[in-house]
């Protein structure tokens, strides 16, 4: 038996006794650090410690070309870096596939809530643009970077001013940071990211128990006319969840939203 199949071994036998690795509940959640402020060259930023799991968020703004199917909207880029700095299961490179994939969870979630109003970036329809250029990078990678990734991106969104610009000279000033903020609204997207491992579902899973899992169910939601409602959903890795899972991580899914805005409301500033 290799090194793989012992560790998930022990994961199981600890879930079967109703354990974890570090003491906690199923669906306990492992201690949230926010900091903002900590790039003086973006326009936001954000450091995010879940646990031991640590991502940083800069945002950068300029001024662009609308897409031709939106040509009165802002745009918005978004990438994610996963570097051995964060884990030696991670390459140097060009991005693979699951740090486009979670990028796109990111980008999802905050782009179907309707959580950014682009249509208040538009300069002049159909010529330019305010485009958001949204950068995550990896720095430690102890399970969960999904969850982690998207709070560190709320954070640096919802602290982010704009440059001054030059109209005149279509010029973005960088390093003179106005105090217009980033139009956006109440609609804060927060992603919950599930996962089964044997017939047991957990939640913000450390590295052993993420890299156990058989199933992972990531959901994007937000608050919407006073209600709880999911803007985007994606299922990863091999094997189905029940019917009966699904309507428990759904339900879950509705508490934990709340425990984690509260919770980004008290630390972000």
């Amino acid at each position: 038996m290799n090194d793989n199949n012992l560790t998930k071994q022990s994961v199981l036998d600890y879930l079967e006794q109703d354990k974890r690795f570090d003491g906690r509940k199923f669906l306990e959640m492992r201690e949230l650090e926010i900091e903002t402020g900590i790039s003086k060259n973006a326009e936001g930023s954000a450091r995010v410690k879940l646990g031991n799991t640590e991502v940083l968020a800069g945002v950068k703004l300029d001024v662009t070309e609308p897409y031709t199917d939106h040509e009165d909207e802002g745009t918005l880029i978004t990438t994610l870096e996963l570097s051995p700095l964060a884990s030696a299961d991670f390459e140097s490179g060009p991005p693979r596939i699951n740090a486009i994939e979670m990028a796109r969870l990111v980008d999802r979630g905050i782009r179907e809530s309707g959580f950014i109003d682009f249509k208040k970036l538009s300069i002049k329809e159909g010529e330019k643009v305010w485009g958001i250029f949204l950068d995550l990078y990896a720095m430690n990678d102890d399970g969960n970077l999904i969850d982690a990734g998207v709070i560190a991106a709320l954070a640096a969104l919802m602290t982010c001013k704009f440059p001054e610009y030059d109209e005149k000279k279509e010029k973005v000033q960088y390093g003179k940071l106005t105090s217009k903020e980033l139009p956006t609204t109440k609609n804060i997207p927060i992603t919950m990211t599930f996962y089964k491992i044997g017939e047991k579902i957990i939640f913000d899973p450390c590295k052993e128990e993420e890299e156990s899992a058989d199933a992972r169910l990531s959901l994007a939601m937000s608050e919407y006319n006073k209600k709880i409602v999911i803007n985007s959903m994606q299922k990863g890795l091999e094997v189905a969840f029940t019917q009966e899972e699904l309507s428990k991580i759904f339900e879950e899914g509705e508490k934990k939203y709340l425990e984690i805005l509260k919770k980004m409301e008290k630390l972000v500033k």
